[in-house]
């Protein structure tokens, strides 16, 4: 099938490269401008742009979307049969979406209409979910509110972060994208309306959301901990200056101590690191990373900034 791809992370990436090795013809990959990025601020590019440039296949940067004539002109002259967009990072006008013969496709990282937004496997970390699943839905210019075409419940695992949970979902999910292409190509494919009573939110996940209340209980730090990672991180302060939080577990250890402050350091663990009281609980914190350096073993944290039990961190 003949395509433009539109996305803009890594895991779009994966997603163009499923397509790719699936053997449908990329007619050119639409991606956000090249950004600064990292301390440097040196001028980077997408993942998808990386991979599109190794693939040979012609790139589009349009800073804007909405009234521009060229950019929609040049997608018309492609005469695309679909267009998939995958974490592109910006809505798509209308104008755009009808443009191939068979319309526009997303790939979402939910059961929609559960978690519609820019940050849905974060949103479904942060609530405890038990499990969530990809959809793929044809594009209207509502947010994720299109018709859906397949969908697949996913479990989420204790051990699953953002990151992680991620690369499960696009995984799975370019391999549903691939199933829903044969479906539309050969007219089998069924779409269905989403159910408006069960619609909640994901919004973007801002940097101030990595502070830690340490006055929440040990399973809703957790679940922060798990959804923020990598970016922007849980963190706390210790001594004034940023600790970010790389690992940490809800330790039974916890329930034979004596329940304290939240944010009070109750107990130092030789070769694993430091216990901190809750409003419910107390985590075991095992990865750290000190503000302007590297990530570090907790117990290490312990020993070079001489941590001491009692020591209460800032809610």
């Amino acid at each position: 099938m003949k395509i433009i791809f539109m996305g803009t992370p890594e895991r779009s990436a994966v997603v163009l490269q499923a397509l790719l090795d699936a053997g449908h013809e990329i007619l050119a990959v639409v991606t956000q401008p090249d950004r600064p990025k990292g301390r440097g601020q040196k001028i980077a590019f997408s993942p998808v742009k990386e991979l599109a440039l190794a693939k040979y296949l012609p790139v589009q940067q349009p800073e804007k979307l909405k009234n521009n004539q060229v950019f929609l002109s040049f997608l018309k002259s492609l005469q695309p049969e679909l267009m998939v967009v995958v974490a592109y990072g910006k809505i798509l006008p209308e104008a755009m979406l009808s443009i191939p013969r068979y319309g526009s496709i997303n790939l979402h990282a939910s059961l929609l209409p559960k978690y519609r937004g820019a940050a849905p496997i974060q949103w479904a970390l942060l609530n405890g979910e038990q499990a969530t699943g990809v959809t793929i839905m044809r594009l209207n210019p509502r947010l994720d509110a299109g018709e859906i075409i397949l969908q697949e419940k996913i479990a989420i695992e204790d051990k699953d972060n953002a990151e992680s949970l991620a690369q499960k979902l696009f995984a799975r999910g370019g391999e549903l994208l691939l199933e829903a292409l044969r479906q539309i190509e050969q007219g089998k494919a069924q779409y269905r309306m989403q159910n408006e009573a069960g619609v909640s939110y994901a919004p973007a996940i801002s940097k101030e959301s990595g502070e830690i209340d340490w006055r929440k209980t040990a399973v809703e730090i957790n679940n922060r901990l798990r959804a923020l990672l990598p970016w922007p991180m849980a963190h706390t302060f210790h001594r004034e200056k940023t600790l970010k939080i790389w690992q940490a577990e809800i330790s039974p250890l916890a329930l034979e101590l004596k329940p304290a402050q939240p944010g009070t350091i109750t107990q130092l663990l030789k070769n694993v690191g430091f216990m901190i009281a809750t409003g419910k609980g107390s985590l075991l914190i095992k990865e750290v990373q000190p503000e302007a350096k590297n990530r570090m073993g907790a117990y290490d944290y312990v020993l070079g900034h001489h941590l001491t039990v009692g020591e209460i961190l800032p809610n």
